[in-house]
């Protein structure tokens, strides 16, 4: 578990932590189970940003726009590139094997950059509405869709990468206990109905589900650039239900 967490923490934000003593799949899985909780640092930093603004009376787009940056910063903007790349890979040829180089180049085409510049439009709109509550709630509603993406009917793209090391590492009954955590958690979103935090774990993972698919029947699998990408798309759509 301390292996895990370590390479949660390590993989999904920018905070110094020792590197695990071992890596293998039991420990790659663990990690993926445990990015909500390796994000809440980052989840933190961006409820307070949205608090301090309301408290300073400071537009709200304005605002949700440092609070997107500053989870982007903590988190080495590893999700928006891998956003970036999947979709330059999906809009590029039909041909698998020319789809994954063009995402393992690293840099972005308009395809890419045009649907980095949407989904960060959706998030900071929604995060404006949101509130501090759900804006800190989405941040980790975004993470809890790795397990999904790396349960073992998903195969990975490559013998390689970090797809390689995560893919199918997550037994299915776990990654429905994330989802039914997630949900029922969810319920305690202050200034909410009840309802309305279910509805957004739903959506992001309805989001995140059909993203993957498609993901899988054009690139044969996962990456570690689809794995950033259905987080982004899993934010973007637990901050709208939530707004």
């Amino acid at each position: 578990m301390l292996d895990a967490l370590r390479m949660a923490v390590g993989t999904l934000t920018a905070l110094p932590v020792p590197p695990p003593s071992r890596i293998d799949r039991r420990v790659a899985g663990g990690a993926m189970v445990l990015g909500p909780v390796a994000v809440l640092p980052l989840a933190a930093l961006a409820g307070l940003v949205l608090y301090a603004g309301q408290l300073l009376g400071l537009p709200p787009l304005a605002v949700a726009g440092v609070a997107v940056g500053a989870v982007a910063l903590g988190s080495r903007g590893l999700h928006l590139d891998g956003l970036a790349d999947t979709a330059d890979g999906l809009g590029a040829s039909y041909d698998r094997t020319r789809a994954l180089e063009i995402m393992r180049r690293g840099d972005s085409g308009p395809t890419g950059v045009a649907a980095l510049v949407l989904v960060l439009i959706v998030q900071c709109g929604a995060m404006a509405a949101a509130g501090p509550w759900a804006g800190a709630a989405a941040v980790v509603l975004g993470r809890c869709v790795l397990s999904l993406c790396c349960t073992g009917f998903v195969p990975s793209a490559r013998p390689e990468g970090l797809g390689a090391t995560v893919s199918g590492s997550v037994p299915v009954p776990l990654a429905g206990l994330v989802f039914a955590l997630a949900a029922g958690l969810s319920v305690l979103l202050p200034g909410l109905p009840w309802w309305r935090g279910p509805l957004a774990v739903a959506v992001a993972y309805a989001v995140a589900g059909l993203l993957l698919w498609r993901c899988v029947r054009r690139l044969g699998g996962i990456t570690g650039d689809v794995l950033g990408a259905c987080v982004e798309a899993a934010t973007a759509a637990a901050l709208v239900a939530l707004a």
